[in-house]
Order: C-alpha cells, then sequence, then structure tokens
C-alpha cells in the first residue's frame, strides 16, 4: 500500500477547492506512476498528474492533480475531508 493518509491543512483545502488537486502522504519507496495507480483504482477517477516531493520531517507527500470532469467533493467525502 502506498498511500497512507490524506493530509489536511489550510494551504490543501485551498488547493482542493480551486485547484482540483489532493495532497497525501505516501510511502518512501513509492512512485508517481504508482501512486497514479493506486490512487485510480481505489477511487475510480482519472488523475490529470502527480508530483511528490519529501518534507524536512522525512515524509514524501504526493500531490494528485485530478481530471477536469472529476468533482473533488465526491472524493474528499469519502476521505471525510469535508
Amino acid at each position: 500500500m502506498l498511500i497512507l493518509s490524506p493530509v489536511r491543512t489550510e494551504k490543501t483545502v485551498g488547493r482542493m477547492e480551486f485547484n482540483n488537486t489532493l495532497t497525501l502522504v505516501v510511502a518512501n519507496k513509492a512512485t508517481k506512476d504508482g501512486v497514479k495507480e493506486e490512487f485510480e483504482k481505489i477511487f475510480g477517477v482519472k488523475v490529470a498528474a502527480v508530483r511528490t516531493y519529501n518534507t524536512p520531517k522525512g515524509q514524501k507527500r504526493a500531490v494528485v492533480r485530478l481530471a477536469k470532469e472529476v468533482k473533488m467533493d465526491d472524493i474528499a467525502a469519502k476521505l471525510k475531508l469535508v
């Protein structure tokens, strides 16, 4: 399992509302393609792009941008972010 948990901060909630993106904590061994495949499999939606970065605390995070036709509200409700 590559996806560990969603990140909920003011900045990530703003990204969800305006950019149709979701920030996730992922395993350190996770790749962009792996995160994309797992996210599409779990939620059954189309992913447009994935960006990853490492935090100073040693966590790896992925910013997942969904396709334009996908509504972020549905995904946020499944993850209990709203």
